[in-house]
């Protein structure tokens, strides 16, 4: 019987530390990752020193183009895997190149070196020896006396430098401690220079690479003894203090104060040494010279955002000023919207008939109103209402050869879906429609232009800033624009508030909906979520109703009292699909993590040992499981927030099994996806979710958890959010107080300033500090001495006529082009001028 446990070969013997080690020969690769290094590899063992009894061992790790029979010397550790027993994980390898005649042959006249036979294998053996390969990769002249055909002899070349450079590049970033996907990213950037780029300065990796963070990067420059006064670190720990700013706060900008102060602090930790507040004022400086960060007044903003902001306000201009439709008097709408009541047998009141003529008359506007105010109507209604003015047909098999005039579109694939129910039409999500196949916090994706009449967006809540901007820059000028949403959910998950924002600009048309129309008069879930939004739990809250109630407990009754009442639900034939649990964090005894699994033995319980399963994260996935996607993969039409089912599991060891990998097949409601190891990261699953996840979907039960050990989450518009997820019935537990809490504790609004842009460019108002700019996507302003200098000291030095005689706008062009000094103003300005006090020293 091997020896399984690693603590049975103690690491340190005498005060000496033991490598862990095995040297064998590749017999298979059981499974290689298709955008990572990771591998699983079969090894038959010729040496160890881990008490291997066995002839063979599983390892796995990242490694370069490992070759089937070559041998090489891994290190690392035994590992128990629950399912596949004993591995050896490996940290580390090297190839063992072949120094034997018949293994240096063997390997030449693989499959690596197409058109080199066994015969030429031998001659180039037996005439430059045994170190025929170094030989080879010193001076390639060396091969001349063989004679070798000028092709043969150039993959030859190719292939030994290609096997060669990435293979010891490889070996260094494990070395880093890089993981498979990360390895990965870091060589597509860097390719043949990757290490040299890492020793030269490795905090390059956190502006180029993403998933690297300051930390990583400074444990690797402490191996390299990097001076922690290295302008390079300073300027990597503020450019990530104000990426994880926006990302934790989903504000687009924050202030000089805060940035220096907790960056001071990140820099001061990592590495317990003082840092000189001068010096890091001087590289935000330096950010804002290489365009990096901008700054307008005590704000500093993250390039990309500042001018998404910007690109946002001069889009809605320009399609707010788009010529409408002049033949569309208000004898013709109020005709149409008569016409379109009758054929749907509706009676549209008063408020109703005002959104419908306003938006169907508006190049632009916006719609809001919360849980059953009749958004879903007014949506169905602009769709008949523009067919019938522009005497549009809604038979689609008419537009098989262009497109189809009515374009409708949402954040999430669940929303898009119940938008292409209620109106019968095709709706998608916003990356679909865009033909975005990439990540979608790239500001610098392409995307297609929009062809058609309109187009209406639902659930605008959940679009951030720079999905928004990639929105709006591909829609053309004379196509109308429609935004509805619910301004008191949840805002979206990246950066920016952008649609409260923009209910928050007079200069555009907008109505918010009120009068209550939904659910008859029996139920309490739209009366409940009206109250919350204005601050107040009603008198009846834990007065048990025909559609919701209310269970009092603490956090750790709560996984026994859902336990029970989801197998009541079941037991009355509600299904997985219509049960769903929300709660606001992951952790903890009421956290999401473990009410996922106490649901999914009541839904999906495992029926025998023998049943196919796979484990991954401490998560158990079944054929049957409820499972959510965690990020968008536009490339498989998958986003972020839907919902899919596991219809398949295929084993590696399985005979039917071509691809010998694990994997998971997912039934989506629009198409299914099969996922590799590598992309198990993606998935969690289902039966329980967090709020934020939930938003742009609807259930038939929702169960909601809210206890004392989620109080920094506990918000009105998390509660809010969550309670109008629930189409029929809710069921609340918890302690009171926590209820209590959630409503008086309004949710504090991001820091943005896209009213301000929005202000700035409808109005034409002059900027203290910056003139807004004529067309932020072909120039942007970019207020670079900004960053740090006061906004009267730049305004004077960039817009007085009288002092100014050449270009007056700074931006990266001017800069780039020598036209302008990007430091204009900073004459007399020190760091300490906007350090904050506590830090000067």
């Amino acid at each position: 019987m091997p020896a399984t446990d690693p603590s049975l070969f103690p690491d340190d013997q005498g005060g000496q530390t033991i490598t862990r080690y095995i040297v064998g020969k590749v017999a298979a690769v059981f499974f290689s990752s298709s955008d990572s290094f990771y591998k699983v590899l079969l090894v038959k063992v010729t040496e160890q020193n881990i008490d291997w009894s066995e002839d063979e061992i599983v390892v796995t790790g990242s490694f370069a183009d490992i070759q089937e029979e070559a041998t090489y010397k891994f290190t690392g550790k035994t590992v128990r895997h629950p399912k596949y027993g004993t591995q050896f994980q490996a940290d580390n390898y090297q190839n063992e190149t072949p120094t034997s005649r018949s293994g240096l042959i063997a390997y030449l006249a693989g499959s690596d070196f197409p058109g080199l036979g066994r015969r030429t294998a031998e001659r180039i053996v037996d005439t430059l020896g045994e170190d025929a390969i170094d030989k080879i990769l010193a001076d390639p002249k060396v091969l001349q006396p063989i004679g070798l055909r000028a092709s043969v002899q150039q993959t030859l070349l190719d292939t030994l430098r290609v096997n060669n450079g990435l293979e010891q590049t490889i070996i260094g970033l494990n070395a880093y401690g890089f993981g498979s996907r990360l390895a990965a990213a870091i060589y597509a950037k860097y390719q043949g220079d990757t290490l040299q780029v890492i020793q030269n300065d490795p905090y390059r990796l956190v502006e180029d690479i993403k998933g690297v963070g300051f930390k990583k990067a400074d444990q690797i420059a402490t191996q390299l003894k990097v001076d922690p006064q290295a302008d390079s670190r300073l300027r990597a720990a503020l450019l990530t203090q104000i990426n994880e700013n926006c990302a934790q706060n989903g504000d687009t900008y924050t202030t000089a104060k805060l940035l220096i102060t907790a960056t001071l602090q990140l820099l001061e930790n990592s590495r317990n040494v003082a840092i000189d507040p001068q010096k890091l004022a001087d590289q935000l400086v330096g950010l804002a010279k290489d365009n990096k960060i901008v700054g307008e007044e005590n704000r500093i903003y993250l390039r990309n955002l500042y001018e998404a902001e910007w690109g946002i306000a001069e889009h809605l201009k320009r399609l707010h000023d788009a010529d409408n439709d002049g033949n569309l008097t208000d004898k013709v709408v109020d005709r149409a919207i008569a016409h379109v009541a009758k054929a749907s047998n509706l009676t549209y009141d008063e408020s109703q008939t005002q959104a419908l003529k306003s938006a169907v008359t508006s190049h632009l506007f916006l719609l809001t109103g919360g849980p059953g105010t009749g958004k879903t109507t007014i949506i169905r209604g602009l769709v008949a209402l523009f067919a019938e003015l522009h005497d549009v047909s809604l038979d689609l098999n008419e537009y098989k050869e262009k497109s189809f005039p009515i374009l409708l579109a949402a954040p999430t694939g669940r929303a898009a879906k119940r938008m292409a129910e209620t109106t019968g039409l095709p709706a998608g999500t916003i990356h679909r429609l865009l033909g975005l196949t990439g990540r979608d916090d790239d500001p610098e994706m392409p995307t297609k232009d929009l062809e058609g009449g309109i187009l209406i967006i639902d659930e605008m809540s959940m679009v951030d800033t720079t999905l928004f901007r990639l929105l709006l820059q591909a829609v053309p000028s004379h196509m109308q624009v429609i935004l509805v949403g619910d301004k008191d959910q949840l805002p979206s998950v990246g950066a920016g508030q952008v649609f409260h924002d923009l209910l928050q600009s007079p200069e555009l048309p907008q109505i918010e909906l009120k009068t209550i129309y939904r659910q008859d008069d029996d139920s309490s879930i739209i009366p409940l979520a009206h109250a919350i939004k204005s601050g107040r739990l009603p008198d009846d809250f834990r007065v048990n109703q025909p559609d919701r109630s209310f269970i009092s407990c603490n956090a750790f009754q709560v996984n026994h009292i859902i336990e029970q009442v989801v197998s009541k639900a079941k037991a009355k034939g509600f299904t997985a699909d219509e049960v769903q649990i929300l709660a606001p964090m992951y952790r903890g005894a009421a956290g999401i993590d473990q009410l996922n699994t106490t649901v999914q033995n009541i839904f999906n319980p495992l029926k025998s040992k023998q049943q196919k399963r796979i484990r991954y994260n401490d998560q158990e996935f079944r054929v049957g499981d409820k499972v959510l996607q965690l990020v968008n993969a536009p490339e498989d039409n998958v986003f972020n927030g839907d919902i899919g089912k596991i219809v398949g599991i295929d084993l590696a060891k399985d005979p039917h099994n071509k691809s010998k990998k694990d994997q998971l097949i997912i039934a989506f409601e629009q198409n299914e996806v099969t996922y590799q190891k590598s992309d198990w990261n993606r998935l969690t699953l289902a039966y329980s979710m967090s709020i934020h996840k939930s938003q742009g979907s609807q259930f038939k039960m929702v169960v909601l958890p809210l206890v004392p050990q989620f109080s920094r989450m506990l918000q009105r518009n998390l509660l809010y959010t969550a309670v109008t997820r629930a189409e029929q019935i809710l069921i609340l537990l918890g302690d009171i107080q926590s209820f209590e809490r959630s409503v008086t504790n309004e949710s504090v609004n991001r820091l943005t300033t896209l009213t301000k842009r929005l202000q700035q460019v409808f109005t034409g108002e002059a900027v203290p500090d910056s003139p807004a700019p004529s067309s932020a996507e072909t120039e942007a302003t970019v207020d670079t001495p900004a960053s740090v200098a006061p906004a009267a000291t730049v305004a004077a030095s960039t817009t007085d006529p009288e002092t100014v005689t050449g270009p007056q706008r700074l931006t990266p062009a001017l800069v780039q082009n020598g036209q302008i000094d990007p430091m204009i103003g900073m004459t007399g300005v020190t760091p300490e001028d906007f350090m904050p006090q506590s830090s000067v020293s």
